[in-house]
């Protein structure tokens, strides 16, 4: 698998991760045997990256690397001072009609503390089908723009959750009939959850970077079904 590079120099390297790729092996991924993300970089590219952060393995999109361990550090700063700004776009049941803001703590999986977590989603496109899902006749969908205000584990799968809005193919957080149904009617199992974009000022360079992701196929597969036209 050919991995998207967005940006690239001598101290990070900016890529589009597929779907379904975990980004290095974990404790909470210990029974998946595919290769990581890490594993297909060094392969094509001969090379060690460092996480500066993280996505979930079902989350496509935008994931800075570091070519060097000690400029991860110097990254994270950026993210810990929310000096990045990162967008995501996702898939919803539901119709959202106007733009909100999720405000609810996350617990932390290790050590179950709850920190406080803030999410703005904004609405772009909605959609009903003609398809039954339980228990309604028809379903609707919205896709929105998700702008996390903190950088908590599952926190835009939780926060989607929390309103009654859970991303589709959400296996953990979402809705089992919804999913059911993009699976055998749309041939979609994936998560649609993609971090869209992401601008920062480059802390060594002072460049200032505005990176985008390209939407996975199946993305496009389920715009083409939902006659949705969105220039992003």
């Amino acid at each position: 698998m050919k991995i998207e590079i967005l940006f690239e120099d001598n101290y990070i390297i900016v890529v589009n991760k597929p779907n379904k790729i975990l980004i290095h092996n974990s404790y909470y991924a210990r029974n998946i045997k595919e290769a990581t993300l890490l594993d297909l970089l060094k392969e094509e590219f001969q090379e060690n990256y460092y996480p500066i952060h993280r996505l979930d393995r079902k989350t496509s999109g935008v994931l800075v690397l570091a070519k060097q361990k000690k400029y991860v550090a110097v990254f994270q700063k950026l993210f810990n001072s929310n000096s990045i700004q990162k967008k995501y776009l996702g898939i919803v049941r539901g119709f959202i009609e106007t733009p909100c803001t999720i405000k609810s703590p996350v617990k932390h999986p290790d050590t179950k503390l709850y920190k406080d977590a803030e999410t703005l989603c904004e609405p772009i496109l909605n959609k009903q089908l003609d398809i039954a899902v339980h228990p309604y006749q028809t379903s609707r969908y919205s896709l929105v723009r998700l702008k996390p205000a903190t950088g908590r584990m599952h926190q835009l799968r939780i926060h989607m959750n929390k309103i009654s809005h859970p991303i589709v193919g959400d296996y953990k957080y979402g809705d089992r009939f919804h999913n059911r149904m993009f699976e055998n009617e749309l041939n979609c199992d994936n998560l649609f959850l993609h971090a869209h974009s992401i601008h920062f000022e480059h802390p060594l360079t002072k460049e200032k970077l505005d990176l985008y992701a390209d939407l996975p196929l199946n993305w496009l597969k389920i715009f083409e079904k939902f006659s949705w036209q969105f220039e992003f």
